[in-house]
């Protein structure tokens, strides 16, 4: 197989590990921000004295602010550049996970992780957006499934650290724990990373090109495809991770350290999904890949709810079909997201800020339903085996119909500005 097209410019200034490096890092500040707090979210809760529904709102505001904030650190990275983006953006991160650690309040938790939120959007985007500026729609996937692995790994030391922390030296120590990852990150990007983006768009936060850019690519069909893959799979991940700490800690009994296991075995699952997408690819191309992922993602959500549906309520009943989800997902998150940024290599920042966007705002009202839903069963599983199960149906309905029919990634102009016509 031959080695990724990267162009030479960018081969020359940074390494491709140098690249995977960066990417893991990027996209690693979503899973330490959500994974690595949440076996704290329960003590935290009870330390300020709130409800679980003002608790879930320190993830789901996050998360809202994550999607909003990419509609801005999109374009602003297609004018002014990745790497003043990623500057800024990181900055802001560890200042926010600073304000988080010492709030007084539940209230100032939810506006510092909201903070946070915000500062994420900057990395995760950019990192989709790095991958169209070096590599065609082909080789996206492949390099998205590195830095994704990357991701894996952080996010199996996440959890248990979290639960570690928390379980040991307290809650706040957990929300520290996010300062020094932020600041680990703006370390490298500030010492390592060069400009990716080969050509800034002087013109690209003029209302009428955003507008013409953002209708171009909401027109696009494997657009579509591809953010809808990405999003109801992210939509799965995020019901477990919204509602597991309450199940698995409250509901099943178990400790914050075996909940941290827990997740660090769920991690594992899908970094090896990941390795898995990078050996089917070649082989048997995005659309079949996918659609052999997405008979798995059925079948782990489907065994989890009848299972559920039936009065088992046992760690293993929801981890062993999750584990299957998992596998899936480190399939359909690195051909969703680089899917949906390929058709547009002149806009890739504000394509990717859409489509996340779009998936934040999906994991939003998940988590607004999930609040709800355990406050009204504080005793069962069901809001958590219910919504994966949900959330499978719609990513396997996904990838066997519209990725099998627009999958197939070409690159139509995409208009950047007020009088010209960029073609890809």
């Amino acid at each position: 197989m031959s080695a990724p097209s990267i162009p030479a410019t960018a081969h020359q200034a940074m390494s491709p590990g140098l690249i995977v490096l960066v990417l893991s890092l990027l996209l690693g500040l979503q899973p330490v921000t959500t994974d690595l707090y949440l076996p704290a979210l329960p003590a935290m809760t009870q330390g300020f004295g709130a409800p679980m529904s003002q608790a879930q709102l320190t993830l789901t505001a996050l998360l809202l602010a994550f999607g909003l904030s990419q509609m801005v650190w999109g374009p602003l990275s297609d004018r002014f550049g990745r790497r003043s983006v990623l500057l800024v953006g990181t900055l802001l991160y560890v200042l926010a996970s600073v304000g988080s650690t010492f709030s007084a309040s539940m209230d100032q938790l939810i506006v510092w992780r909201t903070l946070q939120g915000v500062a994420m959007g900057a990395g995760v985007m950019c990192a989709r957006a790095i991958v169209r500026d070096l590599y065609t729609p082909a080789d996206g996937a492949r390099i998205m499934s590195k830095g994704l692995t990357g991701l894996g790994v952080i996010a199996c030391a996440s959890a248990p650290l979290g639960g570690l922390l928390a379980g040991y030296l307290g809650w706040r120590m957990a929300l520290m724990a996010l300062a020094v990852f932020g600041a680990g990150a703006l370390l490298v990007v500030a010492l390592r990373f060069e400009e990716t983006l080969a050509q800034k768009n002087p013109r690209a936060l003029e209302p009428v090109t955003l507008l013409r850019t953002w209708w171009a690519i909401l027109q696009n069909p494997t657009f579509w495809a591809f953010t809808l893959l990405a999003t109801t799979s992210y939509g799965g991940l995020f019901t477990f991770l919204a509602a597991s700490s309450f199940v698995f800690i409250q509901v099943l009994g178990l400790s914050q350290p075996a909940y941290g296991l827990a997740m660090f075995t769920m991690s594992l699952s899908y970094i090896a999904g990941t390795f898995i997408c990078r050996r089917l690819l070649p082989r048997y191309g995005v659309r079949k890949t996918v659609a052999l992922a997405g008979a798995c993602t059925l079948t782990a959500g489907t065994s989890m709810g009848l299972l559920a549906l039936a009065g088992v309520q046992h760690v293993a009943a929801i981890m062993v079909p999750f584990y299957i989800f998992m596998l899936a997902h480190g399939v359909h998150q690195p051909c969703g997201q680089s899917g949906a940024v390929g058709p547009f290599p002149q806009a890739a920042g504000a394509a990717s800020a859409l489509s996340g966007f779009l998936m934040m705002i999906a994991a939003f009202f998940m988590g607004g339903w999930l609040g709800k839903s355990l406050a009204a069963q504080p005793d069962s599983v069901l809001p958590l085996t219910n919504g994966l199960w949900f959330w499978s149906v719609l990513i396997a309905a996904t990838a066997w119909t519209l990725v099998q029919r627009f999958g197939e990634v070409k690159t139509p102009p995409v208009r950047t500005d007020a009088g010209a016509t960029n073609a890809g």
